[in-house]
């Protein structure tokens, strides 16, 4: 097997075939790298290798269509056959000889990932786990072209019969679909020789081992095929002819049913065995916390999911196979909307989207629609004058695990919203977030109700800035002597508010007329009323300590000087303090001139609380306020600018005031990694090193051989 192997290497080389497929396959990976990685900055070496994968149709033909054709057609692969070397040394010899020449451009492209960490943070196991599944690809693909070589005398008919048939590998994905959407016997067969879906598997950043396992079968089922090709024209020559062929078909079937077989196991083998995450943001994994609930859970759940399980979305596949492997009280079934379009009707009258997922337990049913899984931003183009969407999280496991602790809770905390005062409507990224915890809300207005209903776990004052009336004041007292809680978010008005002022006064809290302005350079973001407040290490900030919140046009909260440290006392009040400006703040009275920061004699100053809990010790229970002092706290584009921390903290808020025995709240988990930084000298000078020093010098290189070699 080594003579053939170096032989085969040399005569590669010394014809100028071996640097030609070394140069192109380093150009186009050149050519990608230096637009996707370089030049736009993209930290991601998949989205290179996925570009070049029509690569292999090209130049895998021409690599192999002579290495036992030519052979064939010369007559000299009679001097092989009749040698005392085995078939198996004879393929083995030539395929690793053909892997080695393709291995080259593999080792080279391995430097790559390095070259871009000079530049930012670069995902490291995806990348390499990319170049894996792209030598694993080449791999199959170029034992594919030796069989195929090996059943024909012409070298052009070889070529072509290779390219079409790894055109069909790469396209049968697609054929599949189009042969039928919901798949039958034929599309399963057919997908046996689905070249392309393994290799995604493992771009997405897994390392799939049934994904390496297809190729490693393929590549051996193929070259035993070619083995028994060449045994056949071997003995073609003796008299065995008829017996050896009977005994031949028979173990092509054997091993045809083997590679079958052992996919077919790894197929049912549970993904936590055979699939490792290896993502930078742990997308595929499950937390601990998910990992503890589905564990302990007593009762059935099944989670549907519209869409024909052949065109599944890859992602929430996978991360649905390990919630289905966790625990046998989850099923996981595919419904086809085109068999049954309606299915989802039994569950919601709303419309959802293809991919959405139900989850259904015997107490009550939850819709996941597939437009929440991800997580997306939005930007203006004024050059298209239309919007641009990007993907920057993925939130299936968040919203996996929120439904089921909602389709099996016994009880679910509810929340009543105020409304009739001017309050702020919290938008569909607020309220998601609370069906994400799993609480119910309700809009009501006091006037229409005699008392806070029994079941309110809390109520929600959002930015109210008409007073309330003496009668909706007493019936938010009344509600905190019975131990109730309260979230008030002030909203700032020039006009009194003595009731408001009341409800503050329960807590011996109270406002500092006007708006804070913030003096430390370090607490403010662009102006001096758009406030950073400091944390403390609080329940309320978890997930935000050390972030930044942003509170625009906050109001200053006083908090009384003497706390009280006895919590058993009844009327005692403790205060706790977890969002304050700096000692250089001060509230502005004169807040009609936005553009002039300087204090006036009666501008208090601070620091201010701006955020506040104050328990009272009651004869049974305790009541809570928490008070934030910007009405712009929970909206939009105040989050925005602090990547959602805002919101982080008003999750938390609520799971705090309603009492969740168990938090079952998963953060989303981001797509977004800063892009590369790479100056415009340096793309240039990289750019000229990968798609043009290296091809060419490969091209040099083989030209002089060759050269050298025409002379002799």
């Amino acid at each position: 097997m080594l003579a053939i192997y170096k032989r085969e290497l040399k005569s590669y080389f010394r014809s100028f075939i071996g640097f030609l497929f070394i140069a192109v396959t380093l150009f186009f990976l050149g050519l990608y790298f230096s637009v996707y990685n370089l030049m736009n900055g993209y930290p991601y070496f998949a989205y290179v290798v996925s570009s070049v994968t029509f690569l292999f149709m090209l130049t895998v033909p021409i690599l192999t269509m002579r290495i036992l054709a030519e052979e064939k057609r010369s007559k000299t692969d009679q001097l092989i056959l009749t040698a005392p070397v085995s078939v198996g040394g004879i393929v083995m010899g030539k395929f690793l000889a053909l892997l080695t020449i393709f291995a080259i451009p593999v080792a080279i492209i391995c430097f790559y990932p390095l070259i871009m960490a000079q530049y930012g943070s670069v995902p490291m196991g995806e990348a390499y786990l990319s170049i894996l599944a792209y030598f694993l690809f080449g791999m199959t693909a170029i034992a594919i072209g030796l069989f195929l070589s090996s059943v024909t005398e012409s070298q052009v008919i070889a070529a072509v019969l290779t390219f079409f048939v790894l055109f069909l590998g790469y396209m049968m994905d697609s054929i599949c679909s189009i042969i039928s959407s919901t798949g039958n016997l034929l599309t399963r067969l057919l997908r046996c020789f689905d070249l392309y879906t393994p290799f995604s598997n493992l771009l997405n950043g897994t390392l799939d081992v049934s994904s390496i396992v297809y190729y490693v079968s393929v590549t051996a089922l193929v070259l035993f095929l070619t083995v028994q090709s060449i045994q056949k024209r071997r003995y073609s020559m003796s008299v065995k002819n008829l017996s050896f062929s009977a005994y031949s078909t028979g173990m092509i079937a054997v091993a045809v049913a083997l590679v079958v077989v052992v996919n077919i196991i790894m197929g049912e083998m549970p993904s936590s065995w055979t699939a490792i995450d290896m993502t930078s943001q742990k997308l595929y994994s499950l937390t601990d916390q998910t990992v503890d609930y589905v564990k302990n859970m007593q009762d059935d759940v099944t989670i549907y999911v519209l869409v024909n399980q052949d065109n599944q979305d890859t992602t929430l596949g996978q991360t649905l196979q390990r919630y289905d492997d966790l625990s046998d009280h989850i099923t996981v079934e595919y419904v086809d909307p085109t068999v049954n379009p309606m299915f989802y009707t039994q569950y919601t009258t709303g419309n959802i989207s293809t991919n959405s997922l139900i989850v259904v337990s015997d107490k009550r049913s939850k819709v996941i629609d597939y437009n929440d899984v991800y997580e997306s931003s939005y930007d203006f183009d004024y050059s298209t004058y239309s919007y641009n969407t990007t993907t920057t999280g993925y939130d299936g496991e968040g919203q996996i695990t929120s439904a089921l602790d909602y389709v099996l809770n016994d009880n679910m905390p509810k929340v009543y919203m105020t409304t009739g005062h001017n309050e702020l409507s919290l938008s569909n990224t607020f309220t998601s977030a609370l069906n994400k915890e799993n609480v119910d809300y309700e809009t009501v207005n006091l006037m229409d109700l005699d008392a806070i209903p029994d079941d309110a776990a809390c109520l929600f004052i959002n930015g109210a800035t008409s007073d309330f009336s003496s009668d909706d004041k007493d019936k938010v007292i009344d509600y905190l002597d019975n131990g109730g809680k309260v979230i008030l978010v002030t909203g700032y008005t020039d006009e009194e508010t003595p009731n408001i002022d009341a409800i503050l006064s329960y807590m011996n809290l109270s406002i500092a007329k006007g708006l804070v302005v913030e003096n430390d350079s370090n607490g403010y973001y662009r102006s001096p009323y758009y406030i950073l407040p400091t944390q403390s290490s609080d329940s309320y900030t978890s997930g935000t300590y050390g972030k930044y919140l942003f509170l625009p046009y906050s109001q200053g909260i006083i908090v009384p000087e003497e706390v009280s440290t006895d919590e058993t006392a009844t009327g005692e009040i403790t205060y706790d303090v977890f969002l304050s400006t700096s000692d250089s703040s001060f509230a502005k009275q004169d807040v009609n001139n936005t553009q002039d920061f300087s204090q006036s004699e009666n501008d208090m100053n601070g620091p201010f609380a701006l955020g506040v809990e104050a328990v009272k010790t009651l004869d049974d229970g305790d009541a809570t306020l928490v008070v934030y002092g910007c009405e712009q706290l929970f909206t939009d584009d105040a989050d925005s600018v602090v990547s959602g921390a805002n919101l982080t903290l008003f999750t938390n808020t609520f799971s705090g005031m309603t009492d969740h025995e168990t938090s079952v709240s998963i953060p989303v988990k981001s797509y977004e990694v800063s892009n590369l930084l790479v100056d415009s000298a340096q793309i240039l000078l990289l750019g000229l090193l990968v798609t043009v020093i290296l091809p060419v010098g490969s091209m040099i290189a083989g030209f002089v051989i060759w050269f050298r070699r025409r002379k002799k």
